[in-house]
């Protein structure tokens, strides 16, 4: 069945533990920094104020988020939203986060092409993500020549998310380059300690976008094989 294959949860399980890996290094990593204070005690919101006028991005606004780890920059509004436990503490896994959305701004103000690049395929990567696998389950349940060019249409709309997740792997490490040099220039480190701390955070949060793209890859896979299976046995 198409819900409920085995051969899914075969080659999905490697995808499901690296992600649980990346949740895992990426919580414990952030528990670990957010309890260390930075030298200069500062808040990821005074940070993120420092860095806003240390590179000219006066007409970036700063919000509260709910929840934990939500911190993100908004092109649309250029607004830079900042969860509680980064905005209000003045830890080291507050100026790495808050230097990170930051590198996000200035990859906007500069018109990085990765970052324009993802954010100009996210309309085909909406309707991929929800279209593709609809064709695919018609097509299988259609059979036949014209439900193998559904399934295989289904496939190529299902494809743009993982194109999505490989072009946001540069975005994200290019925002983490630009957040250790931000906090070096700015001065925001001032110690090893808190040089390897900012590195940490930021490390083990792209590692949640290796798993991203690792995960999109192996359900295309999956797709691909159940396709091709599709049109083999219609061979048969």
């Amino acid at each position: 069945m198409f819900f409920f294959d085995p051969l899914h949860l075969l080659i999905m399980l490697p995808a499901f533990l690296l992600v649980m890996l990346a949740e895992w290094w990426v919580s414990s990593t952030y528990r670990k920094w957010s309890q260390i204070r930075n030298f200069q005690g500062v808040t990821g919101l005074e940070a993120a104020r420092r860095l806003i006028q240390y590179g000219g991005l006066y007409d970036v606004d700063i919000e509260g988020v709910p929840g934990e780890l939500t911190d993100h920059y908004d092109p649309r509004s250029r607004t830079l939203r900042l969860s509680a436990g980064v905005a209000r503490v003045p830890s080291v896994a507050a100026v790495a986060i808050a230097a990170h959305e930051i590198g996000h701004a200035l990859q906007h103000q500069q018109g990085y092409l990765p970052l324009r690049f993802r954010t100009a395929i996210v309309p085909a990567v909406n309707i991929g993500s929800r279209l593709g696998w609809i064709l695919i389950l018609v097509g299988l349940l259609m059979r036949g020549a014209l439900g193998t060019q559904l399934a295989w249409l289904g496939v190529i709309a299902f494809s743009t998310s993982a194109v999505f997740a490989l072009a946001t792997l540069p975005v994200e490490l290019n925002a983490s380059a630009r957040a250790i040099q931000l906090v070096k220039k700015a001065g925001l480190v001032r110690s090893p300690e808190e040089e390897r701390g900012v590195q940490a955070v930021l490390t083990a949060a792209a590692f949640t976008y290796v798993a991203g793209l690792a995960t999109a890859l192996i359900q295309l896979l999956y797709y691909v094989l159940l396709v091709a299976g599709m049109g083999g046995r219609r061979r048969s």
